[in-house]
């Protein structure tokens, strides 16, 4: 921008650059190629990332998405795995598990590291068919589909939460023939 600070001291800092250069041995043109500015991506690139970043996906805690990955993507991060965790599948297919409550982001790179997608991750409880039964300070919670059982959810009682997640695991253990802890 003509007459902003920053043009009026960009060749300052390239002199400062070439001086610091000389003194470290480098010449001059060596000095100059590191000192070039960086082209800002063009515009449509821009839209793409912005595109990707406002991207928000939704899960249920305890329940799975399928998502697709950008071609050419090999690493996926996820923010805070506690929140979502993610297995990546065969042919770009992705899967994002709800893990607790909250908001995480994942971000998918290429192989050079380039950024090719960022999506923000809404974790959420399953609303529709659980209900909720706040006693004073103790929370309880059933799954209304269609009777109401009791269904251990994040935020339950801990007396409700542990009894129920070990009727539960009892449960499960009897069916498969496992032994009880």
């Amino acid at each position: 921008m003509p007459g902003s600070r920053l043009s009026k001291s960009f060749p300052t800092l390239i002199h400062a650059g070439l001086a610091a250069a000389a003194s470290l041995g480098l010449s001059a043109d060596s000095a100059r190629a590191q000192a070039r500015l960086i082209p800002a991506p063009a515009p449509e690139a821009r839209a793409d990332i912005s595109e990707a970043r406002a991207e928000t996906v939704q899960v249920v805690v305890d329940h799975a998405k399928v998502l697709r990955l950008p071609e050419k993507a090999q690493t996926v991060i996820v923010g805070n795995p506690a929140i979502a965790d993610v297995t990546v599948q065969r042919n770009g297919v992705m899967i994002v598990t709800g893990k607790s409550y909250g908001v995480t982001n994942l971000i998918a790179l290429d192989a050079t590291g380039a950024l090719l997608a960022e999506s923000t991750v809404r974790v959420g409880a399953a609303s529709d068919s659980i209900l909720t039964v706040q006693r004073g300070l103790e929370r309880e919670s059933y799954s209304c589909t269609p009777a109401c059982q009791p269904s251990a959810q994040l935020g339950d009682s801990k007396t409700f939460f542990d009894s129920t997640t070990g009727q539960s695991g009892a449960r499960n253990a009897a069916a498969t023939g496992a032994e009880k802890k």
